[in-house]
């Protein structure tokens, strides 16, 4: 029997991948402690690997019409590795021959002593998101992720106080330049018809920024979010940069010399910053990122970990047990990857990891190598933030590139960003924000590694087709 654990995307799409490929031949399980899955639905494809989809979530008993397949919901507690069973939190042992960990990451709360401290990380977190704000007349975001990013843009009639440890916002997905383009979107739509800018510079990358790679809630997770306070005003944001929480008080447990007895009566918490500010609020978001989430599997022995604390997996997703595999936000990639690759804990990657992970199961079954389907060669990731299209492909802030490189610009304020790398005359990444049409060529582009010296100056011009050049 294959077992999965976890009912998340990764977790998910490996069942739907094992389902689809053995056709009943096989029996499976899926382990989840909801009875509620994550589907990636309405997948549409725009390149060789890089697609979109929406995740919803759906009872277990759209899966169970396959007779080849187990759900249990129950908690796993432990992986017995010697004799091939994961035991459930009511003692049950399900025997495997192969077994994929998906159980996904938690929430890195910056505090979790206190009940005005909120992580977003499902979607009963979002619904408490919801309840608390409808009486919040101000909130703190703490973060610089795609939640954050989201929240900001989205809330409207309670003032946010945004606090980021970076010189810029979204840094794990752009730089300054990126962030500018956007800025004026948290409060405003798009203009029209605005003025174009084509710009070329070189970059060395000194430093590499190893931190800040968090995980979106899914793909247009905030579309049904209301995410009205009781501000008057419709929009007030005040953005605190390079800055941290220094401390998290409610208002029976700070200092009166610090506070004015007005505040100390209009706030029931009191965010304190590194920059000595001090911030009352109803309530703090903690949108700082996941960590993996092997707690579910915390009796077992002798995973071995990442530095980060994820499962350490190869490329072929197999942790350092035989027959057992991870995949998801609780892995962390330990092979020798690609230069064009990095590990991101997206929901993009957890669709792909899980996907990947099912086929290499089947093919170590059938004495087979799965390398066939090997999906990591290039970085692709696909989402939305202040209601524009991103794409993120390759290493779009030169992640990786060791020595000099060169960027193009086409900004376009207002309706269009466009950010390719360039490296040895070969495109290595690209940013598109907005509706570019771009991504399968830039995509294809990285993949085949094609010399781009004749036609480099002329790439980004407005009035010409690139596709024309690699008919």
């Amino acid at each position: 029997m294959i077992v999965v654990v976890g009912g998340g995307i990764a977790g998910v799409s490996c069942v739907e991948t094992l389902l689809a490929e053995t056709n009943g031949s096989v029996p499976i399980a899926l382990i989840t402690n909801s009875s509620i899955v994550k589907v990636a639905s309405n997948v549409i494809k725009s390149g060789i690997n890089l697609e979109s989809f929406e995740v919803k979530e759906q009872q277990k008993t759209f899966l169970e019409h396959h007779q080849n397949l187990r759900v249990v919901v129950d908690y796993a507690v432990s992986v017995d590795s010697d004799n091939h069973e994961v035991i459930l939190k009511n003692g049950e042992p399900i025997k495997y021959t192969k077994l994929c960990i998906c159980t996904g990451g938690r929430p890195n709360l910056i505090a979790t002593n206190t009940d005005k401290v909120l992580g977003i990380r499902d979607t009963e977190t979002v619904e408490q998101f919801e309840q608390k704000l409808k009486e919040a007349k101000r909130i703190a975001i703490v973060g610089n992720g795609g939640i954050a990013l989201e929240l900001v843009y989205t809330i409207e009639h309670c003032e946010v106080v945004w606090i980021i440890k970076d010189k810029s916002i979204g840094t794990p997905f752009f730089q300054c330049d990126a962030a500018q383009f956007l800025m004026p979107s948290i409060a405003q739509k798009p203009q029209e018809n605005a003025p174009v800018h084509r710009l070329k510079y070189i970059a060395i990358n000194e430093q590499r920024n190893k931190e800040g790679f968090g995980s979106a809630l899914g793909p247009d997770w905030k579309i049904n979010l209301s995410a009205k306070g009781k501000f008057i005003e419709r929009k007030n944001i005040i953005v605190e940069f390079e800055c941290e929480v220094n401390s998290i008080n409610e208002s029976d447990s700070i200092p009166n010399e610090k506070i004015s007895k007005s505040e100390f009566d209009k706030w029931p918490v009191f965010v304190e910053l590194t920059n000595n500010k001090l911030y009352g609020c109803d309530f703090v978001v903690s949108a700082t990122g996941v960590i993996p989430n092997v707690l579910p599997l915390s009796g077992t022995k002798s995973f071995k970990l990442a530095s980060d604390g994820g499962i350490e997996v190869n490329e072929e997703m197999l942790t350092s047990e035989i027959n057992v595999y991870a995949a998801g936000d609780v892995c962390t990639a330990s092979w020798r990857t690609s230069r064009n690759w990095f590990q991101m804990r997206l929901w993009t990657q957890a669709r792909q990891m899980g996907i990947y992970a099912a086929f290499c199961m089947l093919s170590h079954l059938r004495n087979e190598s799965p390398q066939v389907y090997f999906p990591f060669d290039v970085f692709t990731h696909i989402t939305r933030f202040f209601d524009y299209k991103v794409v993120l492909l390759g290493c779009f802030n030169g992640q990786n590139l060791e020595h000099e490189y060169e960027i193009l610009l086409r900004i376009t304020e207002g309706k269009e960003y466009v950010k390719v790398v360039v490296s040895d005359n070969k495109v290595q990444g690209a940013i598109l924000i907005g509706e570019t049409d771009l991504e399968e060529t830039f995509e294809n582009l990285i993949v085949n590694q094609l010399d781009i010296s004749t036609i480099k100056d002329n790439l980004l011009e407005s009035n010409i087709d690139i596709e024309d050049y690699f008919d």
